[in-house]
């Protein structure tokens, strides 16, 4: 008897009767039996591929288009050619093929070192992000009965913020009775903005918060402008290096103008 109550010889028949139903059942086996393996059906392993996008152009053997678009070293138009024409005429002037528009139909590449390529764009990144203007917002903390002399050492800090391009959010903080008298912290703050009229305004104008009066400054353009060219001027700007960019092989001369070895 078989384990579902029906002779041996009648479940063999049945099962031979439904060959469908049996490669369906020795496929789902396989697959289960096989998890963990290259051959099996791992979906894991079968739908990651690819690997990473690489952010860099193609170069060279790289390519995989038939024909391309090429430019000359000097931006010249040579026209379409095959990808092997244009590797041979790379390799004939001693530079690199380089794709730089891939979505081109077809792609347009470029005759260049590209080596000396990479150096010259990581530089010209370097200096866009030197010459950004980021903006920084300083904080500066006053009490309504301030000491004179410490007033003026405190404005003397929003001075140098301002002169250094920066934002200042200047804070008035109340304390018992003073929450009474908002129009102290008030008085102090106009104080402040008449007397740094010259390098900055008041962005945001005071308003309570809590037990804290708020006020923005920031700086004239004329201030920020000149804080960010002496930041420039004040970080020189690195030449390349030797070993950064190939140089082509100099012929050396000798004191009588004969070329040496």
């Amino acid at each position: 008897m078989s384990p579902r109550g029906l002779p041996s010889g009648e479940c063999t028949r049945s099962r031979a009767c439904r060959p469908v139903e049996r490669a369906l059942a020795c496929a789902g086996a396989f697959c289960f039996s096989s998890v963990g393996t290259d051959n099996g059906c791992d979906r894991s392993q079968t739908g990651n591929r690819g690997g990473l996008i690489s952010v860099e152009p193609r170069v060279n053997e790289q390519i995989r288009a038939r024909e391309v678009r090429l430019v000359g070293p000097e931006g010249e138009q040579v026209g379409i050619v095959p990808l092997e024409r244009a590797l041979q005429l790379a390799a004939d002037v001693d530079l690199d093929l380089v794709e730089v528009a891939p979505m081109a139909r077809p792609p347009v590449c470029k005759l260049m070192d590209f080596g000396k390529f990479k150096y010259e764009s990581a530089l010209k990144a370097r200096e866009a992000r030197r010459n950004q203007q980021q903006t920084v917002i300083k904080e500066m903390k006053l009490r309504p009965k301030i000491d004179p002399h410490d007033y003026e050492t405190k404005k003397g800090h929003v001075v140098r913020f301002l002169k250094a391009g920066d934002k200042v959010k200047v804070t008035i903080m109340f304390r018992g009775r003073e929450q009474s008298r908002p129009e102290l912290g008030y008085r102090l703050l106009r104080r402040l903005e008449s007397e740094i009229s010259e390098l900055g305004y008041v962005e945001a104008a005071p308003k309570q918060d809590g037990r804290n009066m708020i006020m923005v400054l920031a700086p004239h353009r004329a201030t920020k402008a000149a804080a960010v060219a002496a930041n420039t001027k004040a970080t020189p700007t690195r030449e390349p290096r030797p070993e950064d960019v190939e140089a082509s092989p100099a012929t050396t001369v000798g004191p009588a103008g004969n070329s040496g070895e």
